[in-house]
């Protein structure tokens, strides 16, 4: 018999974590590693072309399933590419542990080839880092990882000298499996709970607005509005959890927002957060009163002034709090809100439909029609970017579909990535990769990850030459559009050539039926729709400081002698501009 290594000791304590995919490159330092799980069952390595895309995979599996995920990449170069994804998942509270393998123990500090600081390098990304340099220590730092990780819903690193991954095992007797079931509730004291339904009951006007903390909560905040007669709007995190079955639903606030949520939560009385780290200040009320509630204490108050913060989860604070709350009958704010947020979304619908037989083809059109043709079930990943906005807003939530993205860290390029790990979650469930072209280029090799292991995740590119986010920000800012500009291949030649489906939609009225053919076919598919590069997004509630930017660089744009090109813009934007 084979004797245990430190490395099968590192895959064993994983294994009883819960962690069923390793994601990475192999190479040198991580053999011990990789060899390990060849010879496990219950856990596979998946191969991806970059570190990168594999921490993005690993955070996006542990956000579809809440459980711990993994991801590795070999010394030095190979686990300073997982960074950026890393940050990501730990932004986004998925629980992952990273493997940085290390260079040869005895080399450690002296400057060796390849060698870096693991502490330092992974500190600002994950709870935990901890370096094994001798077998004794591997059970408990890989324990600390793994608690650390799942308990506090975030990143841990582990870092291992290729040489200290291949010694045979020391004594496990801290070694241990878990209740992976297990949650603790965290319910408010019943004075606080009382000083809360005071605040509820005292006001006349009150809003809910929810973010990701209402995960499990959603009848529950459904019935605390209808007792309210509260309008409920949701940051882009809590669209999966409670925008669904909700006829008091205002729609999302923020830079991608949409609906009547900015008003619903300006104009009451009372705002109630419930779930949320929303991070734009900006569009923060300053003059109703504002209590929140999160079970994360060190949320509390960051990124509002508040009159209470409550200590809890969501879902037990409100119930908690439903009998202790006199039912309101006065309709007025709710149904106001409800009506302006069924105007906006009827302008946006019709704005949709109303572009249709429009050449270039409009990106609403494309988003609209995805909707329609999605499974109720899917499961969608975002670029950040334009076609972020236009997911938001144009991509109905249901109780069974999910929406991932960058929405914290903000990086490009995780749609593809993401789709990997969400598509491992579930072979038979849909997976719809909605790319930028800049975002999809820049990773574009997981295409081929998705060849290699057969997953049938569906891409679609928003393909418009541009990095459109990028030249919104600069109009904003009073700057004509510079080096936004891309030249980009066919794509879908390119997906054909690889093996795979390839469809490309140059005309409107194709994208019905483009969009419906990839679905339906099996294994991978590319769907290239060239898009108006010209469509931009218009916030939902514009400054006098952006009309100025907008209004200075249209000005030099036409002042340049590209009076074409700003009247193009016009031509593509006009309709979309929000009214009063």
């Amino acid at each position: 018999m084979a004797r245990r290594t430190v490395a099968d000791q590192l895959v064993e304590i994983l294994l009883a974590a819960g962690v069923r995919h390793m994601y990475g490159v192999i190479g040198d330092s991580l053999n011990p590693v990789t060899d390990s799980i060849r010879r496990h069952d219950g856990i596979d390595w998946v191969h991806v072309r970059h570190e990168e895309s594999g921490a993005f995979a690993a955070g996006a599996e542990a956000q579809i399933t809440g459980r711990l995920s993994s991801c590795a990449g070999s010394a030095g170069p190979g686990h300073v590419h997982l960074v950026n994804g890393l940050y990501d998942a730990h932004r986004s509270m998925a629980p992952v542990i990273a493997l940085a393998a290390h260079i040869p123990s005895t080399d450690l500090f002296t400057g060796y080839f390849q060698e870096t600081n693991p502490t330092l390098l992974f500190a600002d990304c994950s709870y935990y880092c901890g370096i094994v340099t001798k077998p004794e220590q591997m059970v408990r730092v890989a324990q600390s990882a793994v608690q650390e990780s799942m308990g506090r819903g975030g990143v841990s690193v582990v870092s291992l000298p290729g040489d200290v991954a291949g010694e045979p095992a020391s004594g496990a007797y801290l070694e241990h499996t878990y209740r992976l079931d297990q949650r603790p509730v965290a319910r408010p004291s019943e004075a606080v709970i009382d000083e809360l339904a005071e605040f509820v009951n005292r006001a006349r006007r009150v809003t809910l607005f929810c973010g990701r903390g209402v995960a499990g909560a959603h009848d529950e905040v459904i019935a605390l509005a209808s007792k309210l007669k509260a309008p409920v709007g949701h940051a882009l995190r809590g669209k999966d959890w409670i925008q669904y079955d909700n006829p008091y639903d205002v729609g999302m606030n923020g830079l991608l927002g949409y609906g009547a949520c900015y008003e619903a939560m300006q104009e009451c009385d009372l705002l109630v957060l419930l779930g949320t780290d929303f991070p734009y200040v900006q569009f923060m009320p300053t003059k109703p009163k504002v209590v929140q509630v999160d079970v994360a204490r060190e949320r509390l108050g960051r990124r509002s002034r508040l009159d209470l913060g409550v200590w809890g989860d969501a879902r037990e604070t409100v119930l908690a709090l439903l009998p202790k709350v006199a039912e309101k009958t006065d309709r007025g704010f709710l149904d106001r809100m409800l009506r302006r947020n069924r105007d906006l979304m009827d302008r946006v619908y019709a704005y949709a439909r109303g572009v249709e037989g429009r050449r270039p083809i409009h990106p609403e059109q494309v988003a609209a029609t995805l909707d329609e043709v999605a499974a109720e079930d899917a499961i969608f990943t975002v670029d950040t970017g334009m076609c972020n906005v236009w997911a938001a807003r144009l991509i109905r939530a249901t109780a069974g579909r999910r929406m991932l993205g960058s929405f914290n860290h903000g990086s490009m390029a995780n749609a593809l990535p993401q789709s990997i790990g969400a598509q491992l979650t579930d072979r038979n469930r849909q997976v719809v990769a909605i790319c930028g072209d800049g975002g999809f280029t820049m990773l574009m090799g997981e295409f081929l990850t998705l060849l290699q292991y057969d997953l049938p995740v569906k891409v679609v590119i928003f393909d418009n030459s541009s990095l459109a986010m990028v030249e919104l920000e600069m109009l904003v800012s009073g700057l004509p559009p510079y080096q936004t500009e891309l030249k980009n291949p066919d794509f879908a030649a390119v997906a054909r050539a690889a093996g795979a489906t390839g469809i490309r939609i140059e005309d409107p009225g194709d994208v019905h039926e483009g969009l419906r053919e990839a679905l339906a076919t099996p294994g991978p598919a590319l769907v290239d729709v060239v898009t108006d590069p010209k469509a931009l997004s218009i916030p939902p509630k514009i400054t006098a400081e952006q009309v100025k930017g907008f209004g200075l660089a249209f000005s030099k744009i036409v002042l340049s002698g590209d009076v074409d090109a700003a009247l193009e813009m016009a031509r593509s934007n006009i309709r979309n501009l929000p009214r009063p």
